[in-house]
């Protein structure tokens, strides 16, 4: 009875809840979640087998500017949401955008930039808009904004665990394209020049959304901690130097920034369901 007792004494004097950032300091840790599997955002590097990419240098910043060390845990695409909700990783910095759904389950930093979907279809396929498109059968990675883009296109959505398989539905005609961010359509067009079926990519986007980072909803020491460290970054150059190192210019993907880190109130875009 005791026992019984000192529990329910200590239960009552404890905190009603624990607070993240103060976690974080105490670990001297951030645990940042990365995609497992996708480049230029987070991928083994083939030789050494460390995970690399301008997610993983992202998360080494950030931390570096919250004065801790970074530990990259690499999760699947559908993955990212849930590992930040049920508290496993600090952070996702995982080429995260800003939707609805997500909103309610966890709280976003400032945007960091504004990514677009981008719909691929074979080369001599007559469509040139993307409600061309509506009722067919378009591949994209399972659990990603890439597919509600489709489905809000009211398109069918034919969903694998990684853009390479969603690529290969397209080749083997399982689908008659495929959605995924602007630089991985850019990337996989190129490539299928080379060999297969030649894809091109259709200039309307699917949607435009807010790249951020991921977290804990309820943790306002916590966000305004990321807010104050990216908006630090963007100042000194810092998020464009790594975006031009796996994205830029002069990188396969020819891709500009011209984001600035602000206030996701400020920006004007249709949020996804």
């Amino acid at each position: 009875m005791m026992v019984s007792t000192l529990a329910l004494s200590a239960t009552a004097t404890a905190p009603a809840f624990a607070d993240q950032w103060q976690d974080i300091q105490a670990r001297k840790e951030l645990r940042c979640a990365t995609f497992a599997d996708v480049p230029p955002f987070a991928a083994p590097d083939p030789k050494t087998r460390e995970m690399v990419g301008f997610d993983v240098d992202m998360c080494n910043a950030l931390a570096r500017q919250l004065g801790v060390k970074a530990t990259v845990v690499p999760v699947s695409v559908e993955a990212r949401v849930p590992e930040v909700k049920m508290g496993r990783v600090d952070v996702a910095v995982a080429n995260l955008a800003y939707t609805l759904s997500r909103a309610s389950q966890i709280q976003f930093s400032h945007p960091y930039y504004l990514a677009k979907e981008m719909l691929a279809v074979k080369a001599g396929d007559p469509g040139t808009k993307k409600a061309d498109f509506k009722g067919k059968r378009i591949a994209s990675t399972k659990g990603s904004t890439s597919e509600l883009s489709i489905k809000m296109n009211g398109s069918e959505p034919v969903t694998f665990q990684d853009t390479g398989s969603a690529f290969m539905a397209v080749q083997q005609n399982k689908a008659v394209g495929m959605v995924a961010n602007t630089m991985t359509i850019t990337k996989l067009v190129a490539q299928s020049k080379t060999g297969g079926q030649e894809l091109k990519m259709i200039g309307e986007p699917m949607v435009f959304q807010p790249i951020g980072v991921g977290m804990k909803k309820d943790e306002p020491a916590l966000l305004a901690k990321v807010n104050e460290a990216l908006l630090a970054m963007d100042k000194a150059g810092e998020i464009g130097k790594l975006w031009d190192k796996w994205l830029g210019p002069a990188t396969e993907y020819k891709m500009t920034r011209d984001d600035k880190v602000v206030p996701l109130a400020e920006l004007k875009f249709e949020p996804i369901p």
